[in-house]
């Protein structure tokens, strides 16, 4: 798969850019909001790529994908699916510190939701983040997730308070 926006691409991971998520997930935000996505090692990384390249064949694993610069073809980071337990599915991403505050993970959302969701066959998509992390709310809220709960809620296996949120085809 391969989706283009005026300043990205949205394409496959390869076991090459192993290192490129390693780096990339050893920044502050990904330890404090989304932990179980940091790579100390790049052995770590590589097995996890290993692993996301071997879910595209199906439905049943998370769906990753590298968000690259089309300029120069710089990994910024990716935009994940996410199947939940019920049958639903969770939108995910993550833009390496360096890159934040350009509008990339908003950019990202936007071209990839529409493709995906016709891709697994759904019409809906949640969006679930740490109150805390405004960044992250904010993405869901430009991309048309309409709010559904704010509160103490299940996140990263421990009750926080978080912001679910829904997009509809």
């Amino acid at each position: 798969m391969r989706i283009q926006t005026e300043r990205l691409e949205i394409t496959e991971l390869t076991q090459d850019m192993a290192w490129d998520i390693h780096v990339n997930s050893l920044d502050e935000d990904t330890r404090r909001f989304v932990p179980d996505e940091v790579f100390e090692t790049l052995d770590e990384a590589q097995e996890t790529v290993a692993f996301l390249i071997r879910q595209y064949d199906g439905f049943t694993g998370p769906l990753v994908y590298a968000v690259l610069r089309k300029a120069d073809g710089q990994n910024l980071g990716y935009v994940q699916m996410v199947p939940l337990n019920d049958g639903a599915w969770e939108i995910g991403y993550h833009i390496g510190k360096p890159f934040t505050n350009s509008g990339y993970a908003t950019e990202a959302v936007r071209a990839f939701l529409p493709v995906m969701a016709k891709r697994i066959g759904i019409r809906e998509v949640y969006g679930i983040c740490l109150m805390e992390n405004a960044a992250s709310c904010r993405v869901l809220e430009k991309c048309g997730f309409e709010a559904l709960f704010t509160g103490l809620g299940e996140y990263q296996g421990k009750r926080s308070e978080i912001v679910k949120r829904i997009w509809k085809a």
